[in-house]
């Protein structure tokens, strides 16, 4: 079976489009840059691809809230082609990111992760909210010779 995943690193170049389609269904689009460095007879040369990438649903409203212009981001998804009537005349081809994870990544960069509900209730797969951690030193109700990570939450 055909398998038609991509994975890319690379820079938003714009601030997320969030839209809503006419049913409420939320969408956004964004760009992004994937830079590329590579040597011809020992020199070093640069190239980068500029691609759009769209996203749907809670994704969508996450990307929004979350990511702005720069961000380095890590994106998953599958290739769409798509074909259009460009203002001009004339036929274009654009090659799309339709997305299923998007994220920042850790690279260069920190992060604090916040959980959204789950809305509908439709999609299956998820876990239960973790709780906020002990603080104060309080100790954990786990004996304290349990094994290597004892003093470690469990996941």
């Amino acid at each position: 079976m055909a398998s038609n995943t991509i994975t890319v690193v690379g820079n938003l170049t714009r601030d997320p489009e969030l839209r809503y389609t006419q049913s409420g269904k939320a969408t956004v689009t964004v760009g992004i840059a994937v830079n590329r460095r590579y040597q011809v007879n020992g020199e070093w040369q640069e190239a980068t691809t500029y691609m759009n990438v769209v996203a749907w649903d809670q994704l969508a409203e996450n990307v929004a809230a979350s990511l702005t212009k720069g961000t380095r981001v890590l994106v998953t998804g599958r290739l769409d082609v798509r074909e259009y009537e460009a203002r001009e005349g004339g036929k274009r081809t654009s090659v799309d990111i339709a997305a299923d994870e998007i994220g920042p990544t850790l690279r260069w960069a920190t992060v604090t992760v916040e959980r959204t509900p789950p809305k509908g209730g439709g999609e299956g797969g998820g876990s239960a909210p973790r709780q906020a951690p002990r603080s104060g030193g309080a100790p954990s109700s786990a004996p304290a010779n349990d094994g290597y990570y004892a003093d470690e939450e469990p996941f």
